[in-house]
């Protein structure tokens, strides 16, 4: 039984929620979402919540069950809230520039990587090396900050590269040190 596909969400003040079939609309402070999910998940307003049930036991029925809750969770707290992710670029040389709808990102490499900004993102740089990606979508804001840290993925002898902010890189001795 599905654990997280049977809380019931609360909707945030200042957040309406329209439920068409399946067609899930959210609009809030933030913007406004829209998401079709699967036919086999019931999905309805209960007052101020929202609820989500499936119709049998099938093994599809159950693991999608679970997901479609949590996308309407993810929908609800974008726009009312929204989503950030911080990068930051560890290394001699290693910085972002952000101009306009586009990312400079120099990693070490022998010419800059240019990275457009996806729409519904903001991007902004306020030391040259770190970078917060915003926006109400969290698929959009965490899949372009995991494209960014793959231009350099921080590397585990020296630390250098492209990593989240707060995130721990786990370090391995060097060949000197083994002896």
């Amino acid at each position: 039984m599905s654990r997280i596909g049977n809380r019931k969400l609360t909707i945030p003040a200042g957040v309406t929620v329209t439920i068409d079939g399946n067609k899930v609309t959210v609009k809030g402070p933030k913007g406004e979402l829209t998401n079709e999910f699967n036919k086999l998940i019931k999905i309805e307003q209960v007052d101020n919540d929202i609820v989500c049930s499936r119709d049998n036991d099938a093994i599809f029925t159950k693991s999608i069950h679970g997901t479609t809750n949590s996308l309407i969770q993810n929908m609800l707290i974008g726009v009312s809230e929204g989503y950030t992710k911080e990068l930051e670029a560890v290394g001699v040389g290693y910085r972002f520039a952000v101009a306009g709808n586009k990312i400079t990102v120099s990693a070490g490499y022998s010419h800059p990587v240019i990275v457009e900004i996806p729409e519904g993102l903001s991007v902004e740089s306020k030391v040259n090396t770190e970078l917060a990606i915003s926006g109400i979508d969290k698929q959009k804001v965490t899949e372009f900050a995991a494209n960014i840290r793959k231009i350099r993925k921080p590397e585990p002898y020296k630390g250098k590269g492209i990593r989240y902010k707060g995130e721990r890189i786990r370090r391995k001795e060097g060949k000197k040190a083994a002896k």
